[in-house]
């Protein structure tokens, strides 16, 4: 290999290095907590007493992360969830209760998904009442025309009613009535669906002999304590969609110093988002605005404000908000998007390269439904993406053949224009061109590779059907890194290895996988050249230990699935393996 591709060569090697464990390093200080075990804990907002010490970073998981507040959490969710002031929801995807103090609904938890990993964990939560660590709850009511609350309008403390016996179920749902001072009646009807979504509809009747004006609105209220971790390509925090265009602004940071952001567009759907959970406001109807709040106390505020109503003597209105909140199941909001609410599917930051993302996960999830283990289905995808790129993988090895024999020749052009770099670049161009060979034809199928290594990439750390799922043995997540480690045996010495030197049971078969693949290859005419090589494998060994087992194990088998092709090609190429002699070169015609 001439000394200017070889140094290309080292130049891509380094970049490809830097990108990996510059990406490892970013993601240790992102995820500072990533190997560490989720606390089956609330993932919503309250007024909490002042924690000392200072607050650990936020997780993927989300939820609280002080062990006082936890433990304060699991005794207020006790005494706050008193069945005698609450409603009862049981649906397929939601269970919890409504607080019949202020009407809210404030009790939910996912009964698809657990907390934690253990058999028999409890559903994960999403909602708690207000006044508990983990608040984070919606309320729905009405205001005075100035915006102000009123105590001839219900409020956050009204005392509603319920019908006897009342339970909301997807065939049931549940009104709630309260009158005014004036005699003013209003209703809070909740409907839920199978999935994740609670529909509000609020009615007010004025019986009275003077007109009535009120201010509806809706709005979800939380703590940043309970938020997952917020990067550069999975966002957590407010969001919404406002005029068909989805947007992942502000921060918590930013709104923190901003004290409130209103979105001069038309309201789709607005609320928070983690990297697995969410919640939004979507109206059914247009009209309002959408706002967010810092309340301080690391409590945020989503809003959707209506219209004034001005109601004479006599007259009825009504107002319907669709409650989300739940996990972020890819084909749940879909469905929700196919039924109305725009852009709904974007919920989940796919990023820019959706177009390519979104079929991976589609096809790496029908594969799932047909063999039931996520860890089978990334084995199969693998399979098939090794499958389509095998005919591009014969012309990346007749390539190989190709510069293969011309190496002789290429290496007399370096040794007689050796004072001469731009002689020596034409000479070998024109050597090129003559005998028909592309020196980048070789790194084709690597770079098609990569969109899918990315995609799937995003698809471990962002989609909520990859989490808590189990491969075989000791890989209980795939999405989370491999839990066993080499420096404490295996989990037998009681230390926790440091992230640099956390090399599990996956990344070590990569490094054994990888280092067979290079032996397969040529053997390279440059000592400098060999050492890389034999290095490379046992250095991308460290750079890929933190990332997900399931992405691990995309790679393991692929590169399984080189060595099997990289034998059969060189019984199909045998001049690979035979070793070149050196050879003068006469300059090209015309040259020289």
């Amino acid at each position: 290999m001439d000394k200017q591709n070889f140094r290309n060569m080292v130049l891509a090697g380094v970049i490809t290095l830097v990108i990996f464990m510059g990406w490892d390093w970013g993601m240790k200080y992102l995820y500072p907590n990533a190997h560490k075990r989720p606390v089956a804990a609330a993932s919503s907002a309250a007024p909490a007493p002042a924690e000392t010490g200072a607050a650990a970073k936020p997780t993927r998981e989300g939820g609280l992360t002080s062990p006082a507040d936890q433990a304060l959490e699991a005794k207020d969710l006790k005494s706050a969830l008193n069945p005698a002031t609450r409603v009862a929801i049981a649906a397929p995807g939601l269970s919890g209760s409504i607080n019949l103090v202020g009407a809210l609904v404030d009790d939910l938890s996912t009964n698809r998904h657990g907390a934690t990993t253990d058999k028999g964990s409890e559903p994960q939560r999403v909602f708690s009442p207000a006044g508990t660590p983990a608040q984070y709850y919606a309320e729905f009511g009405w205001r005075r025309a100035d915006g102000q609350l009123d105590p001839a309008l219900p409020g956050p403390a009204t005392q509603w009613s319920a019908p006897a016996g009342a339970k909301l179920t997807p065939q049931t749902p549940v009104t709630l009535t309260w009158t005014g001072p004036s005699g003013a009646q209003f209703a809070l009807t909740y409907a839920i669906d199978a999935d994740y979504l609670i529909t509000a509809t609020q009615s007010v009747t004025n019986p009275g002999a003077a007109p009535l004006a009120v201010k509806p609105y809706a709005l979800i209220n939380r703590t940043s304590k309970t938020a997952s971790l917020n990067s550069w390509n999975v966002r957590s925090g407010p969001f919404g969609a406002f005029d068909d265009t989805v947007d992942f602004v502000p921060s918590y940071s930013n709104l923190e110093e901003q004290k409130s952001v209103i979105n001069p567009g038309k309201p789709d759907w607005l609320g928070f988002t983690d990297i697995y959970w969410m919640s939004a406001l979507a109206p059914a109807a247009p009209g309002g605005t959408g706002e967010f709040w810092s309340l301080g106390n690391q409590q945020f505020q989503a809003d959707v404000a209506y219209p004034v109503v001005n109601l004479a003597p006599g007259q009825k209105t009504e107002r319907v908000t669709r409650l989300f909140a739940g996990a972020k199941e890819a084909a749940v909001l879909n469905r929700y998007q196919a039924a109305g609410i725009p852009n709904f599917g974007l919920a989940i930051d796919w990023g820019w390269f959706r177009w390519f993302e979104k079929p991976i996960f589609g096809l790496l999830s029908w594969l799932f439904s047909v063999v039931q283990n996520f860890g089978v289905a990334i084995i199969l995808l693998t399979l098939i993406v090794r499958g389509l790129m095998f005919p591009i993988a014969q012309r990346q090895f007749k390539s190989m053949a190709a510069m293969k024999a011309i190496q002789p020749k290429m290496k007399a052009i370096q040794e007689r224009y050796k004072d001469d770099r731009q002689k020596q670049q034409e000479e070998i161009m024109a050597l090129y061109k003559k005998e028909g060979v592309n020196p980048l034809a070789g790194c084709l199928p690597i770079f098609l590779q990569i969109p899918v290594f990315f995609a799937l990439y995003k698809v471990l750390i962002l989609s909520v059907e990859m989490r808590h799922q189990p491969f075989v043995g000791w890989i209980k997540d795939l999405s989370a890194p491999d839990p066993l480690h080499v420096l404490n045996l295996f989990g037998l010495l009681p230390f926790t290895p440091p992230g640099f030197l956390a090399i599990g049971v996956l990344a070590l078969l990569l490094g054994v996988t990888m280092y067979y693949q290079f032996k397969l290859n040529p053997a390279q005419m440059d000592p400098a050249q060999q050492q890389i090589f034999a290095l490379m494998p046992w250095i991308m060994m460290f750079v890929m230990a933190p990332f997900a087992a399931g992405l691990l194990i995309y790679w393991i088998t692929s590169n399984c699935l080189t060595i099997a092709q990289q034998a059969f090609l060189y019984s199909r190429h045998p001049q690979l393996k035979a070793a070149p002699a050196v050879v003068d070169a006469k300059p090209s015609k015309g040259r020289g």
